[in-house]
This record gives C-alpha cells, structure tokens and sequence, in this order.
C-alpha cells in the first residue's frame, strides 16, 4: 500500500507545467536570484531622511512629513494596477527594466535634485518601483514547472532577504567605521543600482506568463481554471453585439470576479483578508515615517551616530527568523485565528507607543525591530491561510485586491493625517494615532474571538446528550439491558449525533484548493 504523501508526490511530478521548462532552468534561477540580491543593494537608502534633512539638502522636517513622503502612498495606488497588469502582459523583463531605470532616477534626483518638487517626482519613481517588484517575484514562476514552485519562492525570497541585510550592514559600517557622508554613500548606491539594471539586461524574457500570455496544455492533460473558464470553439455566438456579451459573460477576468465573490463567504478567507488590509496599512504607514521620528528623537549633526542601517538590518533578520518559525506553529487556527491577530495587535500598538514616548533612540530602534519581527511572523501564516483552497490564479487576484485596499486605506489616513492639505500632523502626533489605530483594530479582533468563544459554549450547552444519557428521575430510571455477543452491537439504540460546528476543521495543508520593503 503505498502512503498518500508519496501518491500526492507522485501526482505533482505529473503535473504538466503550463509550457516546457528550459533545460538551462538551474542556471537561470541562480542568475535570477544574484540580481534580485544586487537589486537590494542600496546602502544609502536607510539614511535617505537624515540626508534631506541634513546640510546636504537642508529641507525643513516639515517638508518632508507633510509634502515629500505624501507622495509615496498617492502615487503607489496610481500606478500599482497599471503595473500589475503590464508586468503579465509583457512577460515581466520590460517591467524589471523599468524597476531599474527608476531606481536609478530615484538616486538622481537625490544627488542633483534641490527643491521640494524635485524629492515628490522622487517619490513618484520610488512608487514605480515598489509597484515593479511583483514582476522579480512572479518572473521565477515561468522558468519551472509548478512541483518546484515552493522551493523557488523560499529561493527568491532568500536573495532578496539576504540582499536587504546585506545593504544595511555596509551602509551602516560605511557610515560609523568609514565616517562616510551621506552623500558618498548615495553615490555608491547609484553605482550598485546601474550595476543590478545591466544585470537586467541579460534576462531572459518567458514565453508565457499567468493571464495574458498561456500556452496550450499539454495532451492529456486537464487544463487549468483559466483555460476552462476561456469559451471553447464549440459555443457559438451570433451577432457583434452577442460575440461583445458572450466575450464580456465568458472573460476569464469575469470569472475569477465571480468566483472571487464566492470565495468570500469563507470564514478563514475574510478574516485573514481583513487583517492583511488593515494591518499593512498601518503597518507601511509606520515604516514611511519612522526615520523621521528617529531624526527628531535624536537630533544630532555627525552622521557617524546614526544607526539606521543597523536598525534596519536588525529587522529584516528578525523578520526573517520569525517568518521561518511561524511554519512550526500547529494551532486549530479555525479557533485560535482572531486570538493570535488581537494580541500581535496589541503587542504592535505598544511598540508604537513605545517609539512615541521614549527619548532614548535605542530604545525607539529596538522598538521598531520587534514591531516588524511581529508583522512579518504573521505575514505567511496569512499567506496560507488565505491561499487554501484557492486556485493559484484566483490567489493572485485575491492577494492584488487586498494589496489595492491596503493602499487605498493607507492613502486616506495619509490625506486626513500626514498631508498638509489635511491635518498636517507632526511625526509623533502621526505616531500616536497610529498607536490608536492598531489598539482600535486589536479589541475589534478581540470582541470578535469573544464572540465565537460564546458561540460555541452556547452549542456546546444545547448540544443534545445520547438517549441513554439524558437525565431521568431515579422512579423512571429503568436498567439498560446490554446486548449479547449474538445480537451483535446492532440492539443498541443510536444516539443522536451532534450538532457540527462552524470552522471545526482544522485548517492545514490536506485543505489546499500571499511586499514596499522587503
């Protein structure tokens, strides 16, 4: 009897790939995760808001809380959907090469820009780059067939992980060891960033890509939910106007909505959905804005005691570890799912308001290090709690809408609190309702969980007890005859079954049917 792990096993190396997989794919995967680490050198850019606030640019703090880093969040949710859309369609290396010409513009603008609209079209092409990024971590997906899709996310992931540390450790060493300025230290980002868009270059461009760009299944093999949800040959239409609403009713786009909408009448699906909307809002809206909060915490004029980079190297290792163990949590996460977010909530509103109150900058430091520990410990167990049973291109659509709501909720807060149009609030008033906002969001979770803990005290009370069971007066109490070994265990009366539970299975894996900085 062979044991289902290896029947699975055996199924998805059946699995036909949706197009040839290069013979050369090992040595493509590796080039493609060198430049990823390359992409993420920029030593500079943990020290980009002591620069403009230094002698170099000399902007006001004013400047850049209410009119410079504004324009981060409105133009992200302007390009984000164009970008996603273009980066299927044109097979991710046009996308990438963008990435890089606007990294580079971003670096010099910094250098040669000195006005406050100078540093706003910065912001537009650093937007563009963080829109580009889901082009680097879908483009390793063409490049392999789908049973080795796992090991090449955790690849990629890696280089860009070990990309990020690596770029804080030698920003930070440059700046406190080599007593380099800001501006020098720019320079040699620029370098590294003309250095990552040559290596763009010698990309290969795929084939086929997830939506637009499919190649034709393999003989025998079942198509997949984009293909089936494509109208066959065999349906005709007549008519311009029926070959339009057939063509409009029989879209795939159409179909993934529908289903979309289906998907989410799953407890699980919504709750995780949720918390990926609201906590990553809040959760950028802090990264935004931390460096500034760190310059007025410490006001100092020698750039040798500035530890941004290692703060940021701290986190991302942190981030790193705690991403790899929330994989050895087993938990009934049907259950326990609101708790566990309530209390990362709250924890996270306490670092805010840590980072808020304190006047010691190693304090705030290790403060913003354990708030993105917490977020990035949750980040795949929400992956996978919301890709269960969800089809990988249905998957895509539900982690692009959430990622677009993010954006919106992340843009109004920024209008209402950070822009000078709207409140104009300094950095540690912004802060503080942060502080609020994670605390408001961690006793909805909390009131919620209560709920459900009610809920099923309540079920299990009107749970009804086995015929043999229920209570009886000791008069009408009669002896309970068992049956013998020839009647067999059919003389029993059955008892009644219980009442099912809502979200009583155990979500795991046998149940299958998702970053501004890295």
């Amino acid at each position: 009897m062979v044991p289902s792990g290896q029947v699975v096993e055996k199924e998805a190396s059946k699995e036909p790939g949706p197009g040839p997989e290069p013979h050369s794919w090992r040595c493509l995967v590796f080039y493609l995760c060198f430049y990823g680490f390359m992409s993420q050198m920029r030593p500079g850019e943990s020290f980009i808001t002591p620069y403009l606030l230094g002698p170099d640019k000399n902007f006001t703090r004013e400047q850049v809380t209410n009119e410079v880093i504004p324009v981060l969040s409105y133009s992200y949710l302007v390009v984000l959907v164009p970008v996603f859309l273009l980066t299927d369609y044109l097979r991710y290396k046009p996308v990438l090469l963008l990435q890089g010409l606007s990294y580079v513009c971003v670096w010099l603008l910094l250098l040669l820009g000195h006005s406050v609209l100078h540093m706003q079209l910065m912001e537009v092409c650093y937007s563009i780059t963080m829109a580009a990024r889901i082009a680097y971590s879908s483009y390793i997906f063409s490049l392999v067939r789908p049973a080795r899709y796992q090991r090449m996310a955790s690849y990629s992931r890696t280089a860009v992980l070990l990309g990020v540390f690596t770029s804080s450790v030698l920003g930070q060493l440059l700046v406190s060891v080599g007593q380099m300025s800001f501006s020098m230290l720019n320079y040699i980002s620029l370098a590294f960033l003309t250095f990552s868009l040559v290596l763009a270059l010698f990309l290969r461009r795929p084939k086929r890509s997830l939506f637009f760009n499919r190649s034709a299944p393999a003989r025998g093999a079942s198509p997949s939910e984009l293909d089936q949800m494509h109208p066959g040959p065999d349906q005709p239409v007549r008519g311009k106007l029926g070959r339009a609403l057939g063509a409009c009713r029989d879209s795939f786009l159409a179909h993934m909505l529908w289903d979309l909408v289906g998907s989410a009448r799953r407890p699980q699906l919504r709750l995780w959905s949720l918390w990926w909307v609201f906590n990553s809002a809040g959760y950028y809206l802090v990264v935004y804005y931390v460096h500034v909060l760190w310059n007025k915490v410490l006001i100092t004029a020698s750039s040798t005691q500035v530890y941004n980079g290692a703060a940021d190297a701290a986190s991302t290792l942190l981030g790193a570890i705690t991403s790899f163990a929330a994989g050895f949590v087993n938990i009934r996460w049907a259950l326990w799912s609101k708790v566990v977010i309530a209390s990362i909530l709250a924890v996270q509103a306490g670092l805010v308001f840590l980072m808020t109150s304190t006047k010691d900058i190693w304090l705030c430091y290790a403060a913003y290090v354990l708030f993105r520990g917490a977020y990035q410990f949750l980040v795949p167990i929400a992956t996978f709690q919301i890709a269960s049973s969800l089809s990988k291109e249905l998957c895509a659509l539900v982690f692009g809408v959430n990622t677009f709501l993010a954006t919106i909720l992340k843009t109004t807060i920024t209008l209402i609190v950070s822009d000078k149009r709207g409140l104009g609030l300094s950095v540690h008033c912004q802060f503080l309702i942060y502080c609020v906002y994670f605390l408001v969001l961690s006793v909805i979770f909390f009131l919620g969980a209560g709920l459900d803990g009610l809920r099923h005290c309540q079920r299990d009370c009107h749970q009804p007890l086995p015929l043999a069971q229920e209570l009886r007066s000791p008069s009408e109490e009669k002896p309970v005859r068992l049956p013998s070994v020839e009647q067999g265990l059919g003389g029993l009366q059955p008892s009644a079954p219980p009442l099912p539970l809502e979200d009583s299975t155990e979500d795991g894996p046998g149940t299958w049917g998702p970053v501004a900085k890295a």
